[in-house]
């Protein structure tokens, strides 16, 4: 069996975990219970009252024990030095990895439940079934650690326990042997040109991060202290992608456009609330993750990750101009492609030995601070409705990984017509955290009212 190690990337978000900054990515999505089957005349026999949420927890470990991918864990291997490989676990289980909580608060509890770390003895994940006082709604978290996915290919592993996922034994990856040795001079003339541009690219980002700027003039309650207090909160917010739409149409650029210029001005609303407002000139540096997946190639686990770097006009008073500046600032990104400047620096990764991720870990970790200043961060949906065991799910708010010196990390994703905001902070850098998702609210009220 050919061995598959973990690649670059997976590798050094694998070796930046630690207990204090979990590198895991989470969805909080919230069900309706199937509806109750057609009444009959004759009155049914005596039976135990409904517990969806404990027939879906069922549901969901029956199901994840098929699904190639949840079963495999980490493990380090001697060679090459410092990297580490997948293998199937022996002793999966799924009663390790999905829980029944019962919580007077599902949302409270997503917090807790995020600062918890994953078992790096098992396979990187776990989902939560949260069951509240309603018996009719319930949630589930689920959380994969950022070495197992990212945002997509956590989708797709997720679609696999959902009543629409594909069947279990479609797109599990395939381990992938080493290259074979060069043949002929010209495969080594092309092996060696591509690995000088390699090197050329990864001398541009690091110019690129240099010249990004230091985290000068960020408000502060944007940073978390030295270690972070390591304790998570949650907040949810949906809003209508209609409003997103009317909005884009009149003023201009593209839907992630929009959804990014509303954290900004949420952010501007709620530092002013707080009594701290944005300072004048550069705003924080938003590191806006961006896939390099290509349509057709297939579903695949892992990471195929770059992303951009914007800075969010905080400064600036007036929504539109907000918007077109944010626009701007993305066409520039996208302009130069997510091959080059600072926010490429996840390609970096390719760069770096296996060992010095393993020995780098901790300080690239510490380092994230000073490559920017929060992430913002959209996960597409696929179109249709999901459901689990007939419980419909009515929304889904994705949740992103709080880097270490970060207070706050914002996800978003459209699914059925809304737009979902999933918030996650420094519980104590940020106790007011729900008060910056009505921001977001009343964000989107504005810069309708202006396009009207």
């Amino acid at each position: 069996m050919v061995t598959e190690h973990l690649s670059p990337l997976d590798l050094a978000f694998w070796r930046i975990d630690s207990a204090g900054h979990p590198m895991h990515l989470g969805a909080l999505a919230v069900l309706d219970s199937a509806p109750p089957g057609p009444r009959s005349d004759t009155p049914p026999a005596p039976a135990a009252p409904p517990d969806p949420a404990a027939r879906d927890a069922a549901l969901l470990a029956a199901r994840c024990a098929r699904v190639p991918g949840l079963r495999r864990r980490i493990h380090d291997v001697l060679l090459p030095v410092g990297a580490a490989a997948w293998a199937p676990d022996a002793d999966f289980d799924p009663a390790r990895h999905v829980f029944l909580v019962r919580t007077d608060d599902p949302s409270a509890a997503a917090g807790p439940l995020m600062a918890r770390p994953l078992d790096r003895g098992r396979p990187p994940w776990e989902a939560h079934v949260l069951a509240g006082p309603d018996p009719r709604s319930f949630c589930v978290l689920f959380k994969f650690h950022h070495a197992l996915a990212d945002g997509l290919a956590a989708l797709v592993l997720a679609a696999h326990l959902f009543d629409e996922g594909p069947p279990p034994g479609r797109s599990t990856p395939r381990p992938v042997p080493a290259p074979a040795p060069a043949g002929s001079l010209r495969s080594l003339q092309g092996a060696l040109a591509a690995r000088l541009q390699g090197v050329g690219q990864a001398l541009e980002i690091g110019a690129a991060v240099a010249r990004s700027g230091l985290p000068i003039g960020v408000p502060a309650a944007l940073t978390a202290t030295a270690g972070g207090s390591g304790t998570r909160a949650v907040a949810a917010l949906a809003l209508d992608l209609d409003d997103v739409n009317r909005i884009r149409k009149v003023a201009g650029g593209t839907v992630n456009d929009v959804l990014i210029t509303l954290v900004a001005g949420a952010l501007r609303r709620w530092l002013a609330d707080r009594g701290s407002p944005a300072a004048p000139g550069a705003g924080p540096r938003a590191l806006i993750p961006v896939s390099r997946r290509r349509p057709g190639t297939g579903a695949k686990y892992g990471n195929r990750l770059s992303g951009y770097l914007l800075r969010l006009p905080l400064d600036e008073p007036d929504p539109l101009r907000r918007l077109q500046r944010v626009r701007s600032g993305m066409d520039r990104n996208k302009d130069a492609g997510p091959s080059r400047g600072a926010g490429a620096v996840a390609l970096l990764a390719d760069h770096v030995h296996p060992l010095g991720h393993r020995l780098g870990g901790p300080l690239v970790a510490q380092a994230a601070r000073l490559l920017f200043d929060i992430l913002v961060t959209s996960v597409p949906l696929p179109g249709f409705t999901f459901s689990l065991g007939g419980s419909r799910v009515r929304e889904v708010y994705p949740l992103a990984p709080l880097a270490q010196g970060h207070a706050l990390a914002v996800a978003v994703s459209t699914y059925k017509d809304t737009v979902h905001y999933g918030l996650v902070a420094d519980a104590e850098a940020v106790p007011d955290l729900a008060a910056l998702a009505e921001a977001l609210r009343t964000e989107l009220e504005d810069l309708v009212r202006e396009v009207s």
